[in-house]
């Protein structure tokens, strides 16, 4: 049975990993802008991606190591594997160049990482209000 300890450290990398990921995808915005702007915008904006598929698939592996061995929940894992998707479906789109579908998901996909960094660090979720 793991200890206190054990669930604190686990949980440590696990918002290093969010922690990371959000930051990745905010680069990404950054070198976006970029990419409008300047002549290297791009090769920065593509090394960008592969830093964000990297940091995201480290999160995959980290949420996958703090639930087996670690004992924890394995709801960070399907979290984590959904925003690889998300990633790839990304690349994809920014390389086919469609900026209709690219756009909108990242700023969705910043949203997302933004909101689970905030219930990573926090310890807790939030509860939309029921619509009426």
């Amino acid at each position: 049975m793991p200890t206190r300890t054990t669930k604190q450290g686990n949980l440590m990398f696990l918002r290093i990993a969010i922690t990371l990921q959000t930051v990745a995808v905010f680069v990404q915005a950054i070198t976006a802008g970029l990419l409008l702007s300047s002549p290297h915008g791009g090769a920065l904006h593509s090394a960008g991606a592969y830093t964000a598929f990297v940091v995201t698939l480290a999160h995959v592996v980290v949420a996958i190591l703090v639930w087996r061995p670690g004992g924890g929940s394995p709801r960070p894992i399907l979290y984590a594997v959904g925003f690889l998707g998300l990633v790839l479906a990304q690349v994809a789109l920014g390389i086919a160049h469609v900026k209709t579908l690219h756009v909108p998901l990242g700023v969705l996909m910043f949203g997302m990482s933004v909101l689970q960094l905030v219930w990573i660090w926090t310890g807790r979720r939030t509860h939309l209000p029921a619509a009426a």
